[in-house]
């Protein structure tokens, strides 16, 4: 390659960062302003850097099999600061490939066209009543979603995190500052984006302007939420001390409490919900739903979508799943068997309920599924096995078609994520906010025999299904355009 080629690669690697710089403040404003997430083929492009912003173009090399540059959705992007906007979710990345695949033309009148349903649609006055969110239990599921919560505030989405309920530690003012540490530094998801303050006077934390009080109690009975101004919350329960319906129930016998939320497989006559599936069985009446667990949220959507294109006969789900909390760095004892034995340093053969838990969400597939989990020595990123059995024959390239197009193009898009690489590894789906990510160079198609490799990140990817399904329970809900088409 000549100078001059290289000198031209390399003045436009410096043109798409001037003009994804251009980008970002107008994207922040169509956030804030307008209630507007842009989005690349799904993944936001709201609060992300400028090289962030270049490689989520790149990503659609991978799945439109054409190049998509920031020169060809800047356009698109100014022209929705034209359009006096409703709020919604707009993915530019796919609006951007139908207006190339058309050839141009006028930026603005395309937007119009495909924007119509929220076209001068602004409304100022009409923001919505926030809705308070409580986390009860402040460990690794509670963090991730004050890290989400936060990232989200403002834009329209409503929910506020007020508080945090966590059991006392002796000296307060070391404890908030240890809180604001694990909140601030995370070994597997890095830092926080932004800033957290401590206030050890009003017991609050203060991360990106959003305060947030920190409450002391060693059970729900002993909490007034009235008394810190918050009302007709939603406790999300993270501790898992409580599963049944009398247990949660503590919740919302507390004043200021309208909703509780679990974030573990519920028991009894508890609703299990994966959002995206079943999360339009909730009704006004329901005070206590389950956010089923990591496991369950991965596999039921894929599994869905099979049934509803090929039929499931039957099948097994085998889990290999990071190690967690509730295991042994070192051999010690535990009541559960084999849980006991080092997590660092073992596979650890043990149970799981995730299939039988995909009968509450997919009934249509009840007592169609065994399953098994493998604990191994990894903190974050496992890994679903689908071995199913179909009701009629297919490939793996037809099946692995389907299911691309359903992670592009369905309803199901933000819980369906597509990998087509032979590289990846279980780190780099770190932070993945999809349910699950099928990885297609693995899957198997024999007959009507199907074997699907599914990873998640069982952390922040379930963290994401549940600040979606308390969107839908406090009606933070947004039209998305351009309509799936499937």
């Amino acid at each position: 390659m000549s100078q001059q080629s290289l000198d031209t690669v390399f003045q436009e690697w410096h043109d798409n960062q001037a003009i994804a710089e251009q980008m970002i403040p107008l994207i922040g404003r169509l956030y804030r302003h307008n209630n507007v997430v842009t989005t690349m083929f799904g993944r936001s492009l709201f609060n992300r850097s400028v090289i962030r912003i270049i490689k989520d173009h790149r990503f659609v090399r991978k799945v439109e099999g054409t190049e998509l540059h920031v020169k060809d959705t800047f356009p698109l992007v100014q022209a929705m600061m034209e359009l006096n906007l409703g709020p919604a979710h707009v993915d530019v990345g796919k609006l951007g490939v139908m207006w190339k695949k058309q050839g141009g033309g006028d930026p603005v009148a395309f937007m119009r066209e495909q924007l119509a349903q929220i076209v001068d649609a602004h409304d100022p006055k009409a923001v919505g009543e926030a809705q308070d969110v409580v986390l009860y239990g402040f460990g690794r599921i509670g963090r991730i979603l004050a890290r989400v919560l936060v990232e989200k505030a403002g834009g329209g989405n409503l929910l506020r995190l007020r508080a945090i309920v966590v059991r006392g530690r002796g000296d307060i003012t070391k404890d908030l500052e240890k809180r604001a540490s694990l909140l601030r530094r995370d070994s597997v998801h890095g830092p926080f984006d932004g800033t957290i303050s401590v206030d050890a006077e009003a017991r609050t934390l203060t991360a990106n302007g959003n305060v947030i009080k920190v409450i002391y109690a060693d059970s729900p009975a002993e909490v007034d939420y009235t008394q810190y101004g918050i009302s007709n919350a939603v406790v999300v329960d993270n501790t898992g001390m409580w599963r049944d319906e009398e247990g949660l129930g503590q919740h919302l016998a507390c004043k200021g409490v309208s909703k509780a939320v679990l974030t573990a497989p519920g028991k009894g006559d508890i609703k299990n919900i994966v959002y995206g599936i079943n999360h339009a069985d909730i009704s006004e009446d329901d005070h206590i739903i389950s956010a089923a667990s990591c496991t369950t949220n991965a596999i039921v959507p894929v599994l869905k979508v099979l049934n509803d294109e090929y039929g499931i006969e039957h099948g097994h789900v085998e889990t290999v799943h990071a190690y967690t909390n509730d295991q042994n760095l070192i051999d010690n004892y535990h009541k559960g068997d084999r849980r006991g034995r080092s997590a660092p340093l073992n596979m650890v053969l043990t149970e799981t309920g995730a299939a039988k838990a995909v009968a509450k969400a997919l009934p249509e597939l009840s007592g169609k599924l065994t399953g098994n989990a493998i604990r191994v020595p990894t903190p974050n990123v496992s890994m679903a096995i689908l071995n199913l059995t179909l009701n009629r024959e297919v490939e793996a390239a037809t099946l692995n078609d389907y299911l691309r197009g359903m992670s592009l193009d369905s309803p199901f898009q933000k819980q369906i994520d597509y990998v087509d690489s032979p590289e990846v590894v279980s780190t780099d789906f770190v932070g993945n906010r999809h349910a699950g990510i099928v990885d297609a160079k693995a899957t198997i198609g024999n007959g009507r025999h199907a074997v699907l490799y599914v990873w998640y990140d069982n952390e922040f990817g379930y963290s994401c299904q549940v600040i979606r399904m308390l969107q839908h329970i406090s009606s933070v809900n947004f039209v998305k355009l351009p309509q799936a088409l499937n």
